[in-house]
């Protein structure tokens, strides 16, 4: 665990949801070293599931196969998160890179996860790589419930 944030967002994830999302927090980063694929796709499941949370105490309906793009979009919406929300220019930035990130964590799954069937030369993530899609993914999840308690 060379990660120092992995304690404060497991505190912050535990407080959350000690049930499914700690859970699923836990699953994420106990595999980036012996399995970067399941732990990589542990990340984006975190991702999703901290949308669908926020997404259901905001009686925010989503379609049941939304994707991650879309779950993110529609909390930060509801949030006040999206960028085109805002018209400070840094703002703006921020948010459309934090869109970004979690656009990406999506791809990333997509391409070096273990949720499809691969070909006989898979790219393989290295355990570097699941350490950084995981610790992003649990520093985006924790904005978001941040951002969701803090709301007025």
């Amino acid at each position: 665990d060379r990660s120092g944030a992995i304690t404060p967002i497991s505190k912050a994830l535990e407080a959350f949801d000690p049930d499914q999302v700690h859970l699923i927090w836990q699953k994420a980063t106990s595999r980036t070293t012996s399995d970067p694929e399941g732990a990589i796709t542990a990340a984006r499941t975190l991702l999703e599931t901290v949308c669908k949370y926020i997404l259901d105490d905001c009686n925010v309906t989503y379609p049941d196969d939304a994707d991650l793009p879309k779950l993110w979009a529609l909390a930060a919406a509801e949030l006040n998160l999206a960028p085109q929300q805002h018209d400070e220019k840094v703002f703006k930035a921020i948010l459309g890179n934090v869109q970004s990130v979690v656009n990406y964590v999506g791809t990333i799954r997509n391409r070096l996860g273990d949720a499809h069937g691969r070909g006989r030369k898979p790219t393989k993530p290295k355990p570097r790589h699941a350490e950084l899609v995981v610790n992003l993914a649990g520093a985006m999840a924790t904005f978001l419930i941040a951002t969701w308690r803090d709301r007025d």
